[in-house]
């Protein structure tokens, strides 16, 4: 790993070069050079640092998540444009600040610094929240928001979660002229390395233009997509995890496009561990698929984490919260959020505050506490 000096870090403290690279670039990269790129689904900044913390390739910034994670409620379209966008802005400038924090590290504490390579960030962009002109204006969200891809569906407004019955389609021929407004509006925007993703949901849609239902529609529909030049990947959701249709589809697509690459949600909708032969990572990259995420994975990791240590205070009290540290102070554990002063980059902000003559915030208001017994 290359690293670079930069005037946010003191003397002596490096990040790695590709801080400096534009995160659509170094997404065409990975898909270039890796046999696929992997993004769990976050909705939050401190979901996407614990992602790259632990080194993964991309974040997905979840549309279903952000709804969770937002308002607490469904993918139903009920949030609009300026709010995703502003999510995934936070994230973005989260992770770029978190890369300073972790390179510092704590000095006085013996804590080394943590290179970390920043990843790139994928957004759901629904059906584009409304016409093109609400397609252009989310690109132009997106793109200074600093986001690499988006992915746009062919559904109606208010679009419905691809696992929830009820979906329709508006017109291939209307989507594909949100289609050519996402890669212009980029374009024009001087981001011509802006991934877009095209998702179809085709195979279980239950109102359509065609007469087609099913599989054939989803690849009408995909092929009718890549026809237009636009998309980097074609992605199409499966209503569940049985492999046939994957195969067919990836197959049918590339009889005419030898080299078309596909996006791939491994849903959290789907119970995997009951499938009888799974569909894995590996075999998706043989069938073409660029990119695979899980849409909720931290989603879930939360709530069953959450619900673990809430009923352990209910019915152990103080108990309860000693056994969740012992767990994230073992000695065999990488748990970066232990200790959250650390995290969050207390020693960064501290030696900043000093070197700009902010006193208050300074190093110079360490208290020198023990530290086994503080965090």
């Amino acid at each position: 790993m290359e690293l670079i000096s930069t005037p946010l870090l003191p003397e002596g403290f490096k990040v790695p070069a590709s801080r400096s690279e534009d995160p659509s670039r170094r997404l065409r990269r990975l898909l270039a050079t890796k046999p696929y790129v992997f993004g769990p689904g976050v909705y939050d900044p401190f979901g996407a640092e614990l992602v790259m913390y632990h080194g993964f390739d991309a974040v997905y910034f979840s549309g279903y998540s952000f709804a969770i994670g937002h308002l607490g409620t469904t993918d139903m379209d009920i949030y609009s444009s300026v709010e995703i966008a502003d999510g995934a802005r936070r994230t973005v400038s989260a992770l770029r600040k978190f890369q300073l924090t972790m390179a510092m590290g704590d000095p006085e504490k013996g804590a080394a610094p943590v290179h970390l390579e920043i990843p790139p960030v994928v957004v759901d962009m629904d059906a584009g929240y409304g016409n093109l002109f609400n397609v252009q204006r989310t690109i132009d969200l997106y793109v200074k928001a600093g986001v690499a891809a988006a992915h746009l569906e062919d559904q109606v407004m208010p679009k419905r979660c691809g696992h929830i019955a009820g979906k329709a389609l508006i017109s291939a021929d209307e989507f594909v002229g949100k289609l050519k407004m996402m890669r212009n509006a980029a374009d024009d925007l001087g981001h011509r390395d802006f991934v877009i993703i095209a998702r179809t949901d085709g195979v279980s849609a239950t109102e359509a233009p065609e007469s087609k239902r099913g599989i054939q529609l989803a690849i009408d529909r995909g092929l009718r997509y890549l026809d237009s030049g636009v998309p980097d990947l074609l992605w199409c959701e499966f209503p569940t995890a049985e492999r046939g249709p994957t195969e067919q589809f990836c197959g049918e697509i590339r009889k005419r496009f030898p080299g078309a690459r596909f996006a791939f949600n491994y849903s959290s909708s789907f119970k995997w561990f009951n499938e009888n032969d799974p569909i894995t990572w590996d075999q998706l990259a043989q069938l073409g698929v660029g990119f695979i995420f899980i849409t909720l994975a931290l989603q879930h990791a939360a709530g069953h984490g959450i619900s673990v240590l809430l009923d352990d205070l209910k019915h152990k009290q103080e108990q309860g919260y000693m056994a969740l540290q012992r767990k994230e102070w073992a000695e065999d554990a990488d748990i970066p959020t232990r200790s959250h002063h650390l995290f969050t980059g207390v020693p960064y902000h501290q030696h900043v505050g000093q070197v700009y003559g902010a006193t208050r915030l300074s190093e110079d208001l360490d208290e020198h506490l023990e530290l086994s017994k503080v965090v």
